[in-house]
């Protein structure tokens, strides 16, 4: 029988195969030096236009371009007024920025669990968090499948309550015909070098509200009402500072190469959804790996594909597994610790283990699988092939001899 890497067997592939990564062409390259050859290098329109291209793309009549998904949540939260006293209700699984925002502003996170199916915000649990001083609810549309929008929406209409799309996972996706970026108040896109389309740090807001979208554009500019680029036009000097804002600005060099990956998003989706469906038909052969749940009313974008073990079939945990692939040479990796079970959420705001049931049991079980357009037909297979061989080694019942290791 074939050994395991970790066990001085022969890995299957000799390089590593990274989880994500960015996709950069000459059309790129081309974009963001014709930007350097110009009069402007920030502030300038490339800017706008790249607000116009994804507002052409998702369908909403403002976009807002800010420096990364991170400063795109924060401008969020300003736009809609949190402050001291406010709660906003986020799930758990996600990057941390989903509720630190909440905090920049003097807010409180308030986490809802997840439904254990597809570990996206459970709309029966955001109702039961919701409190006199609830005042918006962040969705995040995890491994790019949105969220169950139609019921949220209920949920803040019936609560008077702003719906954010924590989207940055998801550009290209779609819930019941309908494009993400467009499914809630306001929804946040982020464009790091992982993410469907990069800009290399990159972020935008998307809304249909001209007031929201006139606030952020203030905040993501120290507060001041004007930028460079428009003084100029006018022949001005003069400015204001109204509010204290942030430098969150993005530059035309990123919103030019952001323009130019925009063009290639739906095939790139494509793609993703392709490796998916056999990454879905491979895993269906063996018990120990369980693909997350996908409904049948979205558009699935797959920013990560992530995958539970049945660790009662495994003689293995989660890090033993993880360990075994990553000498395999398969770059796996895991996507979230919870937030509320990171130390500075446990201290400040008294969160623990048992709080989330839902989401602190996946996450002793959840893998994240290698996931990016540009995989070629053998890295998906040598993925599938080491997560045969790694489930197989550890199985109960040694299947090696099933998927060809003997």
């Amino acid at each position: 029988m074939a050994r395991l890497a970790i066990d001085g067997g022969t890995p299957v592939r000799q390089t590593l195969l990274p989880y994500g990564r960015q996709t950069v062409d000459e059309g790129d390259i081309a974009a963001v030096v014709e930007v350097l050859r110009s009069d402007w290098l920030t502030t300038g329109p490339k800017v706008a236009e790249f607000e116009q291209a994804l507002v052409a793309f998702v369908g909403t009549k403002e976009a807002v371009a800010v420096s990364n998904g991170t400063a795109a949540l924060h401008a969020a939260m300003y736009a809609i007024g949190i402050g001291p006293g406010d709660e906003v209700i986020v799930p758990p699984m996600t990057f941390a920025a989903t509720a630190n925002c909440v905090v920049f502003q003097g807010g409180t996170p308030v986490f809802a669990d997840v439904d254990p199916d597809t570990l996206l915000l459970d709309p029966v649990q955001v109702e039961a968090k919701i409190t006199p001083r609830t005042k918006a609810i962040i969705a995040v549309d995890y491994t790019g499948q949105p969220c169950d929008y139609d019921a949220l929406r209920t949920i803040a209409d019936r609560h008077e309550l702003t719906l954010v799309a924590d989207a940055c996972h998801a550009l290209g996706g779609s819930y019941k015909g309908r494009p993400v970026g467009s499914l809630a108040d306001l929804s946040v896109f982020s464009f790091h070098p992982v993410k469907h389309i990069t800009t290399g740090e990159g972020g935008m807001i998307t809304t249909d509200d001209p007031e929201l979208a006139q606030r952020m554009r203030v905040f993501r500019n120290h507060g001041i009402t004007s930028d460079h680029r428009q003084r100029a036009q006018q022949g001005s000097w003069f400015y204001e500072m109204v509010d204290l804002g942030y430098n969150y600005r993005l530059t035309d060099l990123q919103c030019a190469l952001g323009m130019s990956q925009l063009r290639k998003l739906p095939g790139w989706v494509a793609r993703r959804q392709e490796i998916a469906r056999h990454y879905d038909a491979a895993f269906a052969e063996i018990p120990a790996v369980d693909p997350l749940g996908v409904r049948d009313d979205v558009s699935h974008a797959y920013h990560l594909y992530v995958t539970r073990l049945d660790l009662a079939q495994l003689r293995a945990t989660r890090a033993e597994v993880f360990t075994a692939l990553r000498a395999e040479g398969i770059g796996v990796n895991v996507h979230y610790i919870p937030v509320h079970l990171h130390p500075y959420y446990c201290n400040r705001f008294g969160y623990g283990k048992g709080d989330l049931p839902s989401a602190e049991s996946a996450y002793e079980r959840i893998l994240t699988l290698p996931m990016y357009p540009k995989m070629s037909e053998k890295d998906v297979e040598d993925a599938i092939l080491a997560i045969h061989k790694v489930a197989g080694a550890y199985s109960y019942v040694d299947q090696r001899t099933i998927f060809g290791f003997s």
